[in-house]
């Protein structure tokens, strides 16, 4: 690495420079004393006078995240807010502290109460939560513990908010998702990320740059560097966080063991202590051309294209035989190569410098394409619609989407099948499944363990592509191919005219938000589910409470039925979003065809 003692032309790129309190820097860097570092790689990084960075950019001194720094109460310098951008070119924003909930415990009857301190109740709730007492002194300080004098509790709850930023700042930012409430500026551990399915693509590995990047200027010039451990209350360990992990630390066991088999067991998944790898992943926009291009090592390990509307990179990782999504990427000669199933584009960008021949043996080419489960073909979605396509929940009482919904149902769906014989007997006998309106989890509705005709009435195309993508991937997994040619995508409402009738097994219906709750309106709902089913067969609809009366009219007895507010599932959503609210009277019944 070199300092750059001159005024780099990347503080003046529009776009580079949104928080204000950096506009001093970019406007006169050389005299407020900033300090520019040229990496091995090219990328720039550059600090304020007090040796925080406030702007990290690639070689084309494109922008990778801005920070923006101020003084606590105490004065010590603190991590206000970070943009991040993506590799398709949208941004996130990341807020330390920016969700805080609080709860209040009574604990007047218990003996000694007045007495109690924080470390009594940082005890209490670590035997409880089954977690070490360290973990709960890190994420709790003391003056998040409010003790008075009749033994009321307030215990307040600090997590770092990650947000959907609209044209790259924070005037109008949507939640999207929260982990533990890290130290930035003396990062000593490695976060759990909750809501992390409504994660947009690619947030995961932008944080990830973006706390390393701080890591290595906390530990320059130290012996050693900081070993970090995964924590949380609770932890959520995945294969998924393990690989993201590894890109930018190196696992060890340090109780023996192999690292990845201790991280997988939430228990003990702290005791993993990850060292930083020697080349973390880099990333290259080109503007022009709309591209992201990411190495490791100098090998190519990604390509995002900004304006495609799969919102699927190219990688060279292959699962199995196939490459995911049989889009893979090589570096042949001095060129870029994406390969779609059997179509093969030449990129039009400059090779980054460093990056090695990768022209080795082709990737096979799977049996079927995932865009083959849409009977017309794809619909039109734009490229920000599909990468975007991931489900937002309100931090405050605002009403949960219609999308956002889905996945209470189908879950506690789920969940239900391996408890309750009755639902698990009835789901794998299921034959022709029907699910309407259900576009953001029709992978969960799916059963993987016998071919099975599925038809999907779609009416969000951006989230039925990325479940039809999804679907794909479990195929793929369990190597079932033919799966995949029984499961149809269609728009077409007609379809409840030209199928035949009483022909369903199975049905799974979402009443549209946007069709009221009239009865005459849902009258016909029922009556067009009931000309689908086969008699005795079984659906569940998810909708306006008044549907229940209604049911017995229409030709169905209802087994069951169960607010989605009371679901567990939802009950447990609550428990990082206290404030979630669902539409009124939004409700699961299960009802069965007479």
């Amino acid at each position: 690495m070199r300092s750059l003692l001159v005024n780099p032309s990347a503080l003046a790129n529009p776009g580079n420079i949104n928080f204000s309190g950096n506009h001093l820097f970019a406007r006169d860097f050389a005299a407020t004393g900033g300090r520019c570092v040229e990496q091995s790689t090219g990328h720039l990084v550059f600090y304020r006078p007090d040796g925080h960075r406030f702007l990290a950019t690639d070689s084309a001194g494109n922008p990778l995240h801005e920070c923006e720094w101020g003084t606590d109460i105490t004065g010590h310098v603190t991590l206000l807010r970070v943009r991040i951008r993506l590799d398709w070119g949208q941004w996130v924003g990341l807020k330390p502290a920016g969700l805080m909930n609080e709860i209040t415990l009574n604990l007047a009857g218990r003996p000694g109460c007045q007495r109690l301190v924080a470390d009594d109740l940082r005890a209490m709730a670590a035997q409880a939560l089954r977690v070490p007492l360290e973990d709960m002194r890190l994420f709790y300080r003391d003056e998040d513990f409010l003790i008075d004098q009749t033994g009321r509790v307030a215990i307040r709850q600090r997590k770092d908010a990650l947000y959907v930023l609209k044209d790259g700042d924070f005037e109008q930012a949507r939640f999207m998702s929260c982990m533990g409430a890290m130290n930035w500026t003396a990062i000593d551990f490695l976060p759990v990320v909750e809501l992390f399915q409504s994660l947009l693509p690619g947030t995961g590995s932008a944080v990830f740059e973006l706390i390393r990047g701080l890591y290595d200027d906390q530990n320059e010039g130290k012996t050693a560097p900081q070993p970090l451990r995964y924590r949380g209350i609770p932890t959520y360990p995945s294969e998924a966080a393990f690989r993201l992990f590894s890109s930018f630390f190196t696992p060890q066991a340090s109780a023996g063991g192999h690292p990845f088999t201790l991280f997988m067991n939430p228990e003990r998944s702290h005791q993993v202590v990850w060292l930083p790898v020697p080349t973390p992943p880099t990333r290259y926009f080109d503007q022009c051309a709309g591209v992201c291009v990411t190495l490791q090592g100098g090998l190519l390990h990604k390509v995002t294209m900004e304006s495609d509307s799969s919102g699927l990179p190219y990688t060279n990782q292959k699962r199995g035989r196939y490459a995911p999504y049989d889009r893979s990427v090589r570096v042949a000669g001095s060129q870029i190569v994406l390969k779609d199933r059997d179509r093969e584009t030449i990129l039009p960008v400059i090779l980054p410098q460093g990056a090695q021949d990768q022209s080795g043996e082709p990737v096979a080419m799977s049996p079927i394409d995932w865009r083959s489960v849409f009977a017309q073909g794809i619909p039109p979605i734009s490229p920000a619609d599909a990468y975007g396509a991931v489900l937002l929940y309100p931090e405050d009482e605002s009403e949960i989407s219609e999308c956002a919904a889905q996945p209470f149902v189908a879950d506690y769906l789920e969940d239900l099948a391996e408890q309750d014989r009755e639902i698990a007997g009835l789901l794998s006998q299921a034959q022709r499944i029907l699910i309407d309106n259900g576009d953001a989890v029709v992978a969960t509705c799916c059963q993987f363990d016998r071919p099975r005709d599925y038809t999907v009435l779609v009416r969000y195309p951006a989230f039925a592509q990325k479940q039809a993508q999804r679907i794909w991937s479990v195929c793929a997994e369990l190597q079932q191919w033919n799966w995949l040619s029984s499961i149809r995508f269609s728009m077409d409402e007609g379809l409840y005219g030209r199928d035949a009738s009483h022909s369903y097994d199975l049905v799974y219906y979402w009443v549209p938000y946007d069709s009221g709750d009239l009865p005459i309106g849902l009258a016909e709902r029922l009556m067009r589910i009931n000309r689908m089913l086969r008699e005795g067969s079984t659906a569940f609809v998810i909708g306006p409470a008044q549907l229940g009366q209604m049911s017995l009219s229409h030709g169905f007895h209802v087994c069951w039925e169960e607010p989605v507010e009371q679901l567990p599932t939802f009950r447990m959503h609550r428990t990082i979003l206290p404030k979630a609210r669902l539409r009124t009277g939004l409700t699961l019944f299960h009802m069965k065809k007479v």
